[in-house]
């Protein structure tokens, strides 16, 4: 039976594991091995490791450090950044990867999907959306490179495009929420879920279990995603890897779930 997932995210940048807040002032929290194995401990759903330089600086996907990670990781992993090409999706896979995410490509070449699943499984495609509101904040947009570059298209209509492309999951991905840690945009969501049927992850907001709890009350079988709130603690935000244990976990879930059936 398929349940609702609870997902820390890393974001890697000059080889170390950041957090960025509105995609920007990315802070040093620690190497991204470490954290690999802390949260193999924790026993977490799945992770998802971005590089968020490869795109940006027009290179391939560090192959040495998906393997190190993917040998480490004892969790459903999904790694992205740089991917351009099928014949990356299918090393990165053959490393032991699970899923691979697409971004900047998905966009520029959609084709990219398509030939993805095909080659590696629909399952094993994932395509991000960097999401920010335009300058009059009525109104959703894609972006690229780090947030840097507009596309002009809307993410409903590009969530029904790679749905019929044959993408497996779209992660929905906040950037003015991302590391305010003061909810997700469930606005956002909606406008997503009721356009497409496609397994839905949400990133960028949370702060708290509470979050996690309204987004799966809300919206049922969805993927949680979280940054900041599984490498800070307190209101200092000190750098402490955290994970709700399988228990608390387990109660959160369950919880949201009769909530939604209320």
């Amino acid at each position: 039976m398929l349940r609702p997932r609870i997902i820390p995210c890393l974001l890697v940048h000059n080889g170390g594991l950041v957090k960025t807040v509105n995609f920007t002032n990315p802070k040093y929290v620690g190497d991204p091995i470490n954290a690999v194995k802390i949260f193999n401990e924790k026993e977490v759903d799945e992770l998802i490791v971005l590089d968020i330089d490869a795109t940006a600086q027009n290179r391939e996907p560090d192959y040495g450090r998906i393997r190190n990670l993917a040998a480490e990781c004892r969790m459903p992993l999904c790694y992205g950044g740089g991917v351009k090409t099928v014949e990356q999706v299918e090393r990165i896979i053959s490393l032991g990867v699970e899923k691979v995410a697409v971004s900047s490509a998905a966009i520029s070449d959609p084709d990219l999907v398509a030939q993805s699943a095909e080659v590696v499984g629909q399952q094993s495609v994932i395509v991000v959306m960097d999401v920010k509101k335009n300058g009059r904040g009525d109104m959703y947009e894609l972006t690229t490179h780090n947030g840097a570059r507009a596309t002009g298209m809307f993410p409903v209509d590009f969530a029904k495009k790679i749905e019929h492309l044959g993408a497996g999951e779209v992660v929905i991905n906040s950037i003015d929420n991302d590391g305010v840690m003061k909810g997700y945009d469930l606005d956002l969501v909606h406008k997503i879920r009721d356009a497409v049927n496609l397994p839905i992850t949400v990133l960028g907001g949370a702060g708290s279990l509470n979050d996690i709890a309204q987004l799966i009350s809300t919206f049922g079988i969805v993927g949680a995603s979280a940054g900041s709130l599984f490498v800070f603690k307190g209101k200092y935000r000190a750098v402490l890897i955290n994970y709700p244990s399988r228990v608390d976990k387990d109660a959160l879930i369950e919880q949201s779930i009769e909530k939604r059936h209320e």
